[in-house]
């Protein structure tokens, strides 16, 4: 039996509003995984949630947030959230791992400052002629220079639906 999920169009300028009002004071509403290992990927789960709306609950490949104590591995692991944007089979955001130039505001990217995995996730906030403003938590930043960073790879995902 073949499960078809309605695509509906993610809003890239609501996630965009809520990164930049959230990127420098945590959202109370969503547990601030700071002092334990990093709030990154929480955050970008947040802004994605804005742009479309749409949880995933399933227990095993899911992506979603309920409680600090109730949510998916993908919601606050930056390998794990990379690999349920990239998996078509299931409802929620779904991205494209795309050239940086394809990049919109309200995509993401993740980078490898490590040798051994992709250990960051940053948000697209704006894209002039010269860079990629980005929003992030860990190290908060509010449109800071993507060519700021250091990096040994980095790797741009392109929001293509929510389902």
């Amino acid at each position: 039996m073949c499960i078809k999920y309605t695509m509906k169009k993610y809003d890239r300028a609501a996630a965009v509003r809520y990164a930049r009002a959230f990127a420098l004071t945590p959202n109370p509403t969503f547990y601030h995984f700071g002092g334990i290992g990093g709030d990154c990927t929480n955050y970008i789960s947040q802004c994605l949630l804005a742009g479309g709306g749409v949880m995933q609950y399933d227990k095993e490949k899911g992506w979603y947030y309920n409680s600090a104590a109730d949510r998916s591995p993908s919601w606050t692991s930056v390998q794990f959230l990379q690999q349920f944007l990239l998996d078509t089979s299931l409802k929620g955001p779904k991205a494209e791992i795309v050239a940086l130039k394809r990049l919109e505001e309200g995509d993401i990217i993740q980078l490898r400052q490590n040798p051994s995995h992709f250990n960051h996730t940053l948000f697209v906030s704006k894209i002039t002629q010269n860079d990629i403003y980005v929003c992030a938590h860990s190290n908060d930043a509010l449109d800071r220079k993507l060519s700021s960073y250091n990096y040994l790879q980095l790797l741009p995902l392109h929001i293509i639906s929510v389902e």
